[in-house]
């Protein structure tokens, strides 16, 4: 398996966001019992922002990431001001391989 990185930046007070939020939980939702989604979550600090981990069987590429995240309904709506992808290798992890 491939694993991935993805940063999402909003604007913290983003009535779009909030708005759009359910749907994209709804996606997540279903990558995670498609085995694809390690986890995710928006940063805490006040500055807005997510954090998403996904995992692709081999030969996966960055490209097949953003693929995939680019039927994320925070995505398609426009919500996001960036998105910033990367490649990934867990060394020391909890996760179930």
């Amino acid at each position: 398996m491939n694993t991935f990185v993805v940063e999402y930046s909003y604007p913290a007070d983003s009535d779009l966001i909030t708005e759009v939020r359910p749907r994209h939980r709804e996606f997540l939702a279903a990558l995670k019992e498609k085995g694809q989604l390690i986890g995710s979550g928006p940063y805490t600090d006040g500055d807005g922002g997510a954090l998403i981990v996904i995992r692709l069987p081999e030969p996966a590429s960055l490209d097949d990431a953003r693929a995939l995240m680019d039927r994320d309904p925070f995505h398609t709506e426009g919500a996001l001001t960036a998105r910033v992808f990367h490649t990934w290798n867990p060394v020391l992890n909890v996760f179930n391989d």
